[in-house]
Order: structure tokens, then sequence, then C-alpha cells
């Protein structure tokens, strides 16, 4: 079976509402037709790589070879998980989480998208809560990073929620203009205080040596 030569297939998020995991083939090609819908508002671009830029039939295709992209450059030492967000069996979003050196840093950095139609329903805190459950009380992460430009209020609504702290600025030339990102962080005894959302897991403990890790997990 595929999955004894890569076990993420089996791993599983869940919350009340959600269920996070790699996409089947026909589930991604119903994430790219998610993210041909729309993901945010024209006037503005909340991503560093401006991809909602392009048509949508190309938006869609880019969402498809960034999957393959993530799959096929997986290492041990830099890696990143792309699971598709479904709510009563369907798709609503991506959620990633990435890190490079984890095993010593213990340090991971996320982020996410929802289709234009699931978005102020509470889903994205659900999400990010499910993903740093992974982080904290799957992998033993220390810290996790994030950030938004600073037209952005609900992602930052959502990492304050969560306990996040401020971790300085950045600044990037998006759309032929300086803008500022806000960086943030999240510590694992803050994680601790403001976990609110039920998680499980499954299906981690083969997945630990892609990690990068040995050892036993939450599952």
């Amino acid at each position: 079976m595929l999955m004894d030569h890569w076990p993420l297939l089996g791993l599983r998020l869940n919350t009340p509402r959600l269920e996070l995991r790699l996409p089947s083939e026909d589930e991604l090609a119903q994430l790219a037709d998610l993210a041909a819908d729309g993901v945010h508002e024209p006037d503005r671009m909340p991503f560093i790589v401006p991809w909602t830029d392009l048509p949508p039939a190309e938006r869609a295709r880019s969402v498809v070879q960034h999957h393959w992209l993530r799959r096929g450059n997986w290492a041990p030492d830099n890696w990143a998980l792309n699971l598709a967000v479904f709510t009563d069996g369907r798709v609503v979003g991506l959620q990633e989480i990435t890190a490079r050196d984890f095993a010593v840093l213990r340090q991971v950095s996320t982020a996410s998208w929802l289709g234009v139609r699931h978005q102020r329903q509470g889903i994205g805190t659900e999400m990010r809560a499910a993903i740093l459950h992974l982080a904290f009380a799957g992998l033993g992460a220390a810290d996790a990073l994030s950030g938004a430009f600073e037209d952005n209020p609900s992602s930052f609504a959502v990492s304050e929620k969560l306990g996040y702290e401020p971790d300085g600025v950045a600044q990037w030339s998006i759309r032929g203009r300086r803008t500022t990102m806000r960086r943030l962080r999240l510590a694992r005894a803050s994680w601790e205080i403001h976990q609110r959302v039920p998680t499980t897991i499954t299906g981690l403990l083969p997945c630990l040596p892609l990690f990068g890790l040995t050892g036993q997990a939450e599952d």
C-alpha cells in the first residue's frame, strides 16, 4: 500500500467540526476549484507570493502543482505539510505547517486559506488550533510563528484568540508597493494557556521519522 511508504496519508486531525488530512486526487481537484472561486477580496493581497492574482484556471492549477511540489520536495530537515480542511465531508480550505531543522529548533510556521463562502464562520480559528495541537502536543514544538499584513484584521483576530504575541515587523514589496507584515510568535507556555479547541490526532507515530523525530507521539 502507498501508505506504507508515505504514512502521512494516514495522518488525521479532528476537531468538533473539522477534519484535516492530505487530500485524495479528486479532493485536490475540489480544493483547486475552491481557490478558483475566490479566496479574498480583489482589492488586497494577503500573500507574499501573489498566486491569487492569477486567472481562475491558472490559480486552480497552481494549487495542484504546489501540493505536488510540497510532497516531492519533502525532507526530514525541511518539510511542509499541506492539509486539506473538511467540514461535513466538503473541502473548505487549506492549512499548512512548515519547518526547517525541526528536530533541533522545535519551531514551526503556519499559513492557511479558506474559500470565500466558508469565511467568517470560525473555521479559520478551529483549523489553526488543530494544526497547533499537532505542532505542540504531537511533535513537541517550542514555538509557532505566523504573521499577516496590516490590512488583514481577521488573521490577527485568530492569532489573538490563540495567544500569539508580537514578534517584530518585516517589509515586503506586494503588487509593487511597500507593505508591512507584523510577525507573531506563539510560545508553548502561551499555547497551553489558550488552547480551547478539542483536537485528536491519529496516525502520527509512523510519520515521526518524516518530521525528523523518533520516539512516542500522541495518537
